[in-house]
Parts: structure tokens; sequence; C-alpha cells
């Protein structure tokens, strides 16, 4: 791997931790900056099915997703791989926790992963192009809704 693999690599995990922070802070207009102006978001877990074709849709569905609740959300176990000098993707291990849980309940806690695709701007930023969230388990108050028990 070259440095400029290296650096790359390490740009876009700083750009990841930016992401979960400012989602957590509810920094809405900064998070913005996060993404390309043509993010692709692809959301698909149980009960909530939705695709989005630009950043401006995503930060204001989270934004009302988020109203209300106190939310950690955390990536793990970054793949990361630099395609050529201003494309990249990865795979993040993640878990979230909201609380209270939208649509009810005291405490959701996700756990699944991110498949994202990075696009490098002519100012040199990296910025997320594509990402899609999939659910592996959900656990609501303390009891797995997802998958099923009986699954």
């Amino acid at each position: 791997m070259t440095l400029s693999e290296l650096t790359a690599i390490e740009e876009i995990r700083r750009l990841k931790a930016r992401y979960f922070r400012l989602l957590d802070r509810k920094l809405w207009d900064q998070l913005l900056d996060v993404f390309v102006e043509d993010l692709q978001v692809e959301i698909d877990e149980p009960g909530v099915q939705f695709v989005l074709d630009n950043r401006e849709d995503f930060v204001a569905s989270m934004s009302r997703a988020l109203d209300g609740v106190v939310s950690v959300h955390h990536g793990h176990m970054s793949e990361i791989e630099i395609e050529d000098a201003d494309n990249a993707s990865a795979v993040w291990a993640m878990e979230d926790h909201l609380s209270p849980a939208p649509g009810g309940g005291e405490h959701y806690w996700g756990m699944g992963w991110y498949e994202e695709r990075y696009r490098r701007d002519s100012s040199g930023t990296w910025r997320i192009a594509r990402t899609k969230l999939v659910r592996q388990r959900v656990v609501l108050d303390g009891k797995q809704i997802y998958p099923s028990p009986s699954e």
C-alpha cells in the first residue's frame, strides 16, 4: 500500500467519525458537508426501507427521525478500499443506541453494517457519496425483535 493510499484511508476514517459525531450532536448544517450533493442513501431494516438521492433529503429525514432522541452511533472494523485517486469504498460494522426509541419504547439497540462509497472533490476533500445501512440485529427494550427470535 502506498503512502497516498494510507493517507486516504485515514482521511475516510476521520470522515466517518465526523459523520457519527455530527449526527449524534444533531449539527445538521455541518452534517450536510460530509456528503456529496447527489448522495445516494439506502436504508434496509425491519419496518424502515427507503432510498434517497440527495443530501438535503437525507439530513432532513435524520433530523425528523432523531427529534427528541438521544443517539449514540459507533462504527467499527472498517474495511476501506482505495479504488483510484478519487474513489473508494468501505464496509463498516456498526451499532446504534437510541433513547427513547423512535416509534415507542425506551431503548433501541441496532447492529449491522454500512456499505459505502466515497468521492474526493476538486479541493481534495473526501465525502460520502453512497451509504447503505443493513441491520443484522435489533433489540427493543431488551427484547430481540429482529431477526425474530423464532427464526
